[in-house]
């Protein structure tokens, strides 16, 4: 039993010599005719031991309940320290799966020159410009994210020293917070880190699609990293074609009770938008008092109201997008 327990089902996982001496030791104090001998001890506490001669069956089942819940590491013979090795193992462990769970989440960077070939710089459409700008922005963001994520497993590893930064980063991860180091590169966002991730991920896959199908018939005005740069575009392009003064051009909003198909010939279209302290109401057309219970609206809010609208018979409700005029 010594031999097939230290030397091959434990000791098959063990490289090292010293390491696999220190397990045979280890179980030979248990693998001992003296541990079936009444009243013998194995740790010093005497918390796990053999009952007396003599012993009933409730004996046995009272010593079963009184046992800890969590075993001793004096228990296995080891220092009563070898808890905080073992948490602190577990924790790495724990960063490491983390790091790799969420690398495997995070897309991967767009292709800026290809994106610039496909939309160069013109003047009578400011949109490509945006688009190879929030391009870049996200590209900057993914490499501090992704490299950050390399970077904590390696450390993990010992591969590379852990630096406070890299600590940092372990410790927002296993509070499932978004790490400053990311925040500081990042668009203005209160999310915790899963949803973050998400929102990342949808924000990327729609410029993907943009740059992928060309210019959107409407635009996803809170997945854009720097959303001011778009309006400012808009305004660029109206100007430019009615040859205007961009300083004397404004906006206009008119809610459409459904997204188009086809990019308008004047404005733009945009949705994703959120109402707090109030929302719309697409039946009067109207903005609302928020529904109980209810700080703020968003767009998949007003969807769900148009799908119970019509599943009670009110079918000319289609998502709506606000169009910028």
């Amino acid at each position: 039993m010594r031999y097939t327990a230290g030397q091959i089902n434990y000791g098959g996982r063990v490289t090292d010599d010293w390491d696999r001496r220190t397990v045979g030791h280890l179980l030979g104090q248990h693998y001992d005719l003296a541990v079936v001998r009444a009243g013998h001890e194995f740790e010093p506490t005497g918390t796990y031991r053999q009952l007396p001669d003599g012993a009933v069956l409730q004996d046995y089942v009272n010593y079963a309940r009184a046992l800890p819940l969590n075993d001793s590491p004096e228990l296995f013979g080891l220092h009563p320290n070898a808890d905080i090795s073992c948490a602190q193992n577990n924790a790495e462990q724990a960063a490491l799966d983390a790091a790799g769970a969420l690398l495997r989440q995070i897309p991967h960077p767009l292709d800026v020159k290809a994106v610039m070939e496909k939309y160069p710089v013109m003047y009578e459409e400011s949109f490509n410009t945006v688009l190879v700008q929030e391009v870049a922005r996200f590209n900057r963001l993914l490499a501090t994210v992704t490299q950050s994520l390399h970077d904590l497993a390696r450390a993990v590893r010992g591969l590379v020293v852990m630096s406070a930064t890299l600590e940092a980063v372990a410790d927002a991860i296993s509070a499932n917070a978004v790490p400053g180091l990311w925040a500081a590169r990042a668009y203005p966002s209160l999310k915790p880190l899963a949803a973050w991730v998400a929102d990342l991920r949808a924000r990327v896959a729609f410029l993907e699609a943009w740059a992928a199908h060309g210019t959107p018939p409407a635009f996803w005005i809170s997945g854009f990293f720097f959303p001011q740069a778009f309006l400012t575009g808009a305004l660029q392009n109206y100007a430019r074609k009615h040859v205007v003064p961009i300083d004397t051009v404004g906006f206009t909003f008119k809610v459409l009770k459904e997204r188009p198909a086809v990019r308008p010939p004047e404005g733009c279209v945009i949705y994703g938008l959120f109402m707090e302290g109030a929302r719309w109401d697409p039946a009067a057309a109207s903005v609302t008092e928020s529904l109980p219970k209810e700080l703020y609206t968003s767009e998949r809010e007003r969807e769900r109201e148009r799908e119970r609208e019509r599943e009670g018979g009110r079918e000319d409700e289609r998502e709506s997008a606000s169009q910028l005029l």
